[in-house]
């Protein structure tokens, strides 16, 4: 933390990923956030919502504080999976990102996100990207091979920063997770691609390496440099993009600039359903659309913020039920009351502190509730936490 940082007032203590600790959050009037976004090939479901509504509970406490946000969130609009879908589908790659980010924004609409600052796709950036790749290799942190580009993590001492993991465990989680540490081409198999060569049935851009298309990681980079510059206040996401998402990420931004990339990580735990992480890949998904056909935006909310953020959420039936009820005796509560702010005040002090606190929103719930059985008007207290009775 520079000396500027330091004279900052403290926003409110948040847990940060890479120093694994809660600390101190000392933005400037602008927060700058990153939020990495949905790869379209399928519906949202609450893994999804989880993160980007913690992130608008984030966003609704510091503009609440006086500050003023900028949530950038990217698509990832080209990509292994989404190419997948779509030739398992017989459908233009493009054609199926648009549809599913209809539907995914019609969702995140459903529930009340505040709109991003930026919702930038990854086709918009191909400039960007290789503009980016040219840096990493002129800075030296890179090499190609095989018609590849690939990052040198050896070139890059702080690789492993931010999850803070072995190299046996980099290596398991970058084979689990499409790393593909068994390409003959790579130096290491923890390198990671900037740039590849195409399929003949892939979009392909021309570069100085040869036609193809930009790796996983890259697009971030320079979606994060081109929209909100070389430092951000707060990047994150899931829990699962730790590694190697945001470890790439860091090495391959830091390289280029020689700055910090981002001053806090904010990752958001997974969703479970019967044990295991609700995911794509295992089918055991719940999604969101389904969700709102029976139950209402406000319920839902309840339901994802009754569990803190950084714990593994356990989704059954129950939740949403439990989250009704909770619903209901808010609504009852505050039905035909008219606002004492004197008699609010209290509890949304409370609810504050809460937030300021590492986003206590279990607790923050429980403070609405206690008011709420007061028979004191809930409706502004609950706003703090976007849900509207």
């Amino acid at each position: 933390m520079d000396n500027t940082e330091q004279q900052r007032p403290v926003a409110m203590r948040i847990y940060d990923t890479a120093t694994q600790d809660i600390k101190d959050f000392r933005p400037n009037k602008i927060v700058k956030l990153y939020t990495c976004g949905i790869t379209p090939y399928d519906s949202a479901h609450l893994g999804h919502a989880t993160t980007y509504l913690t992130y608008d509970i984030l966003q609704r406490h510091l503009r609440d504080k006086g500050y003023e946000t900028r949530c950038v969130r990217n698509i990832t609009d080209v990509d292994d999976d989404l190419l997948a879908k779509a030739r398992q589908l017989n459908v233009n790659y493009l054609d199926l990102a648009t549809m599913e980010v209809a539907r995914f924004q019609r969702d995140m609409n459903a529930l009340g996100l505040l709109a991003c600052y930026g919702e930038p796709r990854a086709t918009s950036a191909i400039h960007d990207i290789l503009g980016f790749i040219a840096m990493v290799l002129e800075a030296g942190y890179a090499y190609t091979a095989g018609g590849s580009v690939y990052f040198d993590v050896s070139s890059f001492e702080r690789f492993g920063q931010i999850s803070h993991l072995s190299r046996p465990e980099m290596l398991t989680l970058a084979k689990e997770r499409g790393g593909h540490p068994e390409d003959p081409y790579k130096e290491d198999p923890l390198d990671f691609v900037l740039w590849q060569p195409s399929l003949p049935d892939e979009p392909s851009w021309q570069s100085l390496w040869g036609a193809g298309r930009p790796g996983w990681h890259i697009e971030c980079s320079a979606l994060a440099l081109r929209e909100l510059g070389e430092t951000i206040d707060i990047h994150g996401g899931g829990t699962d993009l730790i590694f190697p998402h945001h470890e790439c990420e860091t090495a391959q931004s830091e390289s280029v600039t020689g700055n910090l990339f981002s001053r806090h990580w904010m990752h958001v735990a997974m969703v479970k359903l019967d044990g295991e992480k609700m995911s794509k890949s295992l089918g055991n998904l719940v999604f969101v659309s389904e969700l709102l056909k029976e139950h209402s935006a406000a319920a839902i909310r309840l339901a994802l913020i009754g569990n803190h953020y950084r714990n593994s959420l356990e989704w059954r039936s129950s939740v949403m039920e439990e989250a009704e009820e909770r619903l209901d005796m808010w609504k009852k509560a505050s039905s035909g009351k008219k606002l004492i702010p004197e008699k609010t005040e209290p509890f949304a002090r409370k609810v504050r502190e809460l937030l300021d606190d590492d986003l206590n929103t279990p607790q923050a719930l429980q403070i609405i509730d206690e008011t709420a059985e007061s028979g004191i008007n809930v409706t502004e207290v609950a706003g703090l936490l976007g849900v509207s009775l």
